[in-house]
């Protein structure tokens, strides 16, 4: 976190040039990679998907899709219900862009969107807004801890926590006490960060039974306000190799992920480019 006073690095952030972004998305923009729909987005226009959501007290879930996602597709296919629940899915995955350039598509590097791209303009929102967040996941005390740090720096949101170390069995005692909070607290906007694919089979199971409120799955995101986890220089994230650093600093979680799993993509990889090609020749 920056040393800089949380209001003074909000005005520098408000008064900065800004990059003109579409607030209506057309039908080229949301394309297929690899078997699976994806948003060319940048991170503000998720922002702004979020905002007219929220604005209009409507339920929306926002996912994500990363080399991981996809291999994880191919192994747990109950996974699909809730990509085909989500109104927009964001390509987190430098790799992927690349590789839909490859393929002829309009993506650029701006298109990769997490979390971490969109962190600092989704809190000065809730800010303002005064939005109410609930967080679910991460180990016991970690949204404490994250909680901690935010609330200072973002006095107007209204934020809650709740670890992820529960029975998410649908019907299990632990579930419904964790459903039963969602509806007490009636968030504006609910982070999932339980990790792939528990964060996003949870969703799926009970979406239908959440108040009307923005879903995202996160991830580790209260992990990294709350210091547990260090995010990589976002420089890092946009050249690509943000999966070097991770691996790097967590080998033996993330080795199999970033060195094996990609490899069974292999087929998802050249269907794509055979179709490209029957596509350019037609």
């Amino acid at each position: 976190m920056s040393s800089t006073s949380p209001s003074s690095a909000a005005r520098d952030r408000r008064a900065a040039p800004r990059q003109a972004y579409r607030k209506a998305r057309r039908a080229h923009e949301r394309v297929r990679l690899l078997g699976q729909a994806m948003d060319l987005v940048r991170p503000e226009e998720v922002m702004h998907h979020l905002q007219l959501a929220v604005a209009e007290g409507r339920k929306s879930l926002i996912a994500n899709h990363n080399l991981h996602s996809l291999y994880l597709l191919t192994r747990r296919p109950e996974l699909q219900a809730f990509y085909d629940r989500a109104d927009m899915v964001e390509v987190d995955s430098t790799p992927l862009l690349w590789f839909s350039r490859v393929l002829g598509l309009h993506s650029r590097a701006f298109h990769r969107c997490t979390y971490l791209d969109w962190r600092d303009h989704f809190w000065s929102l809730a800010d303002r807004k005064g939005w109410r967040v609930l967080s679910i996941g991460g180990a016991p005390g970690v949204g404490e801890a994250a909680v901690a740090k935010l609330e200072p720096r973002y006095p107007g949101a209204e934020i809650e926590t709740r670890h992820g170390y529960f029975d998410a069995a649908p019907g299990s005692a632990d579930n419904a006490a964790v459903l039963a909070q969602v509806a007490a607290f009636r968030p504006h906007v609910l982070f999932v960060g339980m990790g792939m694919p528990r964060q996003e089979l949870w969703i799926a199971d009970h979406f239908d039974a959440l108040p009307p409120c923005v879903v995202l799955s996160v991830g580790a995101a209260f992990d990294y306000e709350a210091g547990a986890q260090k995010a990589a220089p976002r420089w890092m994230g946009r050249a690509g190799i943000e999966w070097a650093y991770r691996l790097f600093h967590d080998p033996k979680r993330l080795f199999v992920r970033y060195c094996v799993e990609p490899w069974f993509l292999l087929p998802l990889i050249v269907a794509d480019i055979r179709a490209a090609r029957r596509g350019r020749r037609a």
